[in-house]
């Protein structure tokens, strides 16, 4: 009975520390442990090319580059930003669709093991990247949406193909700079991928072109380097899908430099100037 008891007693022991070691296993593997690549910190953004779109507010009707098509176009022609003011819609270059292409910095943490957030001085907006969530329904939409995001390794990440787009190619110019996703190598150990929903309509530049509340917005978010120079990249490659407003996904390749720390941080409040005058 006694050689029985301390068999049973052994059996349960390793029982014991197979669970406790599974368990431990299990706690470890968290988003924030598992991250393929490190893109916390402070970021700013490296204007390098659509200049006069994204530094300075452009003339009304000014979309060239766009694929809007003719309700796009329609609604873009009558953009009124006193309009806009007065209705407290200052922010609508602000949102989702538009957020990554302002002028500023983006500071990058971990808000819990689960979820990273997006803070931008630009209009004071903040993002919350949910892993392991579902796509956020319910609730009244805001500005940034409800984003989930996901981990994918080198050579599982997809590719955004200026050529293989679900409606055919996108026009040439539609904010592809010179890192565009068809140059770019994919970075040393993998990309996060984001989709985000339940936002508000918004424009896609300042001067009022618009996206609908039922586009389709990924994201993937690359780090590259460092360059020859120290320099180390943060690459965000952005679809806006909106049939409702446009003829084809439009495509855009935003770089941001990291910081060493955030003493350039600088909060401001939604707020768009009036274009240049002629």
């Amino acid at each position: 009975m006694r050689a029985f008891l301390r068999v049973l007693f052994s059996a349960c022991s390793a029982c014991y520390a197979v669970i406790v070691v599974c368990s431990i296993s299990v706690r470890a593997q968290t988003p924030r442990v598992s991250a393929p690549i490190d893109i916390t910190g402070y970021w700013v953004a490296v204007i390098t090319e659509d200049w006069r779109w994204r530094m300075v507010t452009p003339p009304k009707g000014d979309y060239a580059s766009l694929p809007l098509n003719d309700e796009g176009r329609r609604v873009a022609d009558s953009w009124n930003l006193a309009k806009d003011e007065a209705a407290g819609l200052a922010c609508k270059p602000y949102g989702i669709g538009n957020i990554m292409r302002m002028p500023g910095r983006m500071h990058i943490s971990w808000q819990d093991d689960a979820t990273l957030k997006v803070e931008f001085d630009a209009g004071t907006q903040t993002r919350l990247l949910r892993f392991g969530a579902k796509p956020g329904k319910s609730g009244a939409p805001t500005w940034q949406g409800y984003s989930v995001a996901e981990w994918q390794l080198a050579g599982q990440q997809g590719t955004v193909d200026r050529n293989n787009t679900p409606n055919g190619p996108s026009p040439a110019g539609a904010g592809l700079g010179p890192r565009d996703p068809a140059r770019v190598a994919p970075s040393h150990g993998g990309s996060l991928f984001v989709t985000t929903t339940n936002f508000r309509e918004g424009y896609l530049r300042k001067n009022g072109v618009p996206y609908s509340a039922n586009a389709t917005i990924t994201e993937y978010f690359d780090k590259v380097g460092p360059e020859p120079n120290g320099d180390v990249i943060l690459l965000v490659r952005t679809v806006v899908d909106d049939p409702k407003y446009l003829e084809l996904p439009f495509i855009t390749s935003t770089n941001f430099k990291l910081e060493k720390d955030g003493s350039k941080w600088n909060p401001s409040p939604c707020k768009i100037d009036a274009p240049p005058t002629k």
